[in-house]
């Protein structure tokens, strides 16, 4: 059999009619035809499903239980298949922790490049922080005070899993006889807990003293051994109070004049989906959903204790349970009457209603024969609201509060997703996050011009990853992709936006000898961006791919090698191919498509309009 060309035999999926068909490879192909013909049929579910099949059942007999049985397709045979890729409209990433950028690589050579090239900044000065020498954190530790009890700390290991015997061997045999684990303290030799899956954090304590004179030269030891074993980071934890502090200094980051501090930059550091990026409020989602003031209270001229709060009130209008009464004991608390309009409170009386007291309020129940008194703590009624949230085990309760919650920037990132001392990292004064926020078309300019603002180190370290970044940014454009923010959220993409981002993403992979089957591309696409999109495909091609797209768009059948009209009707009257060739050739022979093509047929333009009823827009 002939190794340029597909040949699929006796195809009977869905309704498709026992047919053959020869697709010639490393060509873009357009399956065309009415809708319900069978075109996705002969596309995805035999000539992909069988691809894909084929790739699965190369894997080990272990891989394969994880990805479960696929049943082969309902054709004969199907002969000169590559591994099939699969780049439809129902694959949209779900995940609120991907955007653009992270669907794309972007945002991965993004991260790489900060950590290589980026230059960090001191929050405080807003100057370039500069790397600590021995002798600046021996300063340093000095000028905590006389008769201060520090401890000379080495991080051998920080967030990493695994249980780490043989490093806790190595620290015994080097001499040292304390370590800190995860902020407790050991004997080398004690059994020290540690979960193999989780991260643990591991310190040697290279020496402990009191600051004083005359130990200037004993700490410098201590801080260059801590500094080795550290691979560049020391930690000078002193005794403050009841408590103790720690300081991280590192032999690369450290801003002299306010003392911040940041460890060696690396890619996760500007990860928000890193715990060692991610904003620790919003753990990198850049949001936070919580209760609404104002959907709790949505209605102030109502009294405080009768209705105002609606969480607290049935659907009949009855508050609930003992919420009156504790109201009142607020009202009290705070010099106020709870039968007053929330309107009329003070802001002061209004904040102690919503986010709580420190001092316990007094509450009365009076019940047919007695009144009892008792105190309890008023923690506000949006804790009190989070805490049931958070509580329950009642899907119920929860869809029933969620309507109170309203989801908002991140109040400590901003929506930014990281931790401020990963935004003090810039390049060319711009941080990842001012990146992220820039449109595909506007970062492809930033990127374009970005060389004129290094230096000739920074050009060399970060040439390979800044080519890798306007690759993928100038694919973008050329799908029509160019008003796309970097940070937006994949889940909030629509089918054809989420195609075009898998196409973009595949040509930047490289591929070759690949098998690819797209689902009409050009839904959704701007007429004047449809040609990029063409040239797209064409490029996919060019790389070494066979293409094939289910379309009815004409432009793309143009610019095809070869086309498949499947027909000659819908559903059981389809399933048939009644054309096929080049487009030369297809539009010469007589079938549903070829007839629209050669304008033997057309959809004639109405000539007249009906006219749009009163009070509708035009």
């Amino acid at each position: 059999m002939s190794h340029e060309k597909i040949v699929v035999v006796g195809a009977r999926e869905n309704n498709l009619k026992n047919i053959t068909v020869e697709i010639p490879r490393d060509k873009l192909v357009v399956i065309t035809g009415l809708s319900g013909s069978g075109k996705s049929s002969l596309a995805f579910d035999t000539i992909y499903a069988e691809g894909q099949r084929r790739y699965v059942e190369s894997l080990s007999s272990y891989a394969r239980q994880f990805l479960g049985q696929m049943d082969k397709p309902d054709v004969d045979s199907v002969e000169g298949l590559s591994p099939a890729i699969s780049i439809d409209q129902k694959s949209t990433s779900r995940n609120p922790r991907s955007t653009v950028g992270t669907v794309t690589e972007i945002y991965d050579y993004l991260r790489i490049l900060f950590a290589r090239v980026g230059i960090p900044y001191s929050p405080a000065t807003g100057k370039p922080i500069e790397r600590s020498t021995p002798d600046q954190v021996v300063d340093a530790a000095m000028a905590l005070g006389e008769g201060v009890k520090i401890q000379v700390l080495s991080p051998v290991v920080r967030g990493r899993k695994g249980t780490y015997q043989k490093e806790l061997e190595d620290i015994e045999k080097a001499g040292f006889v304390r370590v800190r684990v995860d902020g407790e303290m050991y004997e080398v030799t004690d059994d020290i807990p540690m979960d193999r899956y989780k991260q643990h954090t591991i310190e040697v304590v290279i020496d402990r003293l009191v600051v004083k004179e005359g130990i200037e030269r004993r700490l410098s030891d201590s801080i260059e051994t801590a500094l080795k074993m550290g691979k560049g980071l020391v930690t000078i934890s002193h005794e403050d109070g009841m408590e103790w502090k720690d300081v991280l200094f590192s032999e690369f980051y450290s801003c002299p004049e306010s003392g911040f501090t940041m460890p060696e930059l690396e890619p996760r550091m500007f990860s928000f989906n890193s715990p060692y990026g991610a904003c620790p409020d919003c753990t990198g989602l850049g949001t936070k959903t919580e209760f609404d003031p104002d959907l709790c209270i949505p209605d102030k001229s109502k009294p405080v204790r009768d209705g105002a709060i609606v969480p607290f009130v049935y659907k009949s209008g009855e508050v609930k349970e003992w919420w009156p009464q504790v109201l009142d004991g607020v009202g009290r608390a705070m010099g106020f009457d709870a039968h007053i309009p929330v309107a009329e409170l003070t802001d002061e009386q209004y904040d102690a209603v919503l986010h709580g007291l420190d001092k316990p309020v007094t509450v009365k129940m009076t019940y047919s024969r007695s009144t009892r008194e008792f105190q309890t703590k008023w923690d506000g009624v949006l804790n009190v609201l989070k805490k049931k949230f958070e509580q329950t085990e009642s899907e119920w309760v929860r869809g029933d509060l969620q309507q109170y919650m309203r989801t908002k920037p991140c109040p400590t990132c901003g929506g930014k997703r990281l931790k401020p001392e990963s935004l003090c990292v810039k390049l060319a004064s711009v941080d990842i996050s001012d990146i992220s926020e820039m449109s595909v078309g506007e970062a492809f300019v930033f990127f374009d011009h970005l060389d004129k603002k290094l230096n000739e180190r920074q050009k060399i370290i970060g040439e390979r990853a800044i080519k890798e970044i306007r690759e993928r940014l100038g694919f973008l454009n050329d799908v029509g992709l160019t008003y796309l923010n970097l940070s937006r959220a994949a889940n909030t993409l629509a089918g054809g936006e989420a195609q075009r981002i898998r196409l973009a993403t595949q040509i930047g992979s490289g591929l070759m000898g690949c098998l690819y089957v797209l689902d009409e591309p050009s839904i959704g696409l701007h007429q004047r961006d449809n040609q990029k999109l063409i040239e797209t495909l064409l490029r996919l091609r060019d790389l070494g791919n066979t293409v094939i797209v289910v379309e009815h768009d004409e432009d793309t059948m143009r610019a095809s090698d070869w086309m498949i009209d499947i027909g000659p009707a819908a559903g059981e009257h389809g399933g048939q191919v009644v054309n096929e060739g080049p487009y030369d050739e297809f539009i010469k022979r007589d079938s549903p498509t070829a007839r629209y093509l050669n304008g033997t047929d057309e959809i004639t333009v109405p000539t007249s309009r009906r006219q749009p009823k009163s009070g509708y827009p035009l």
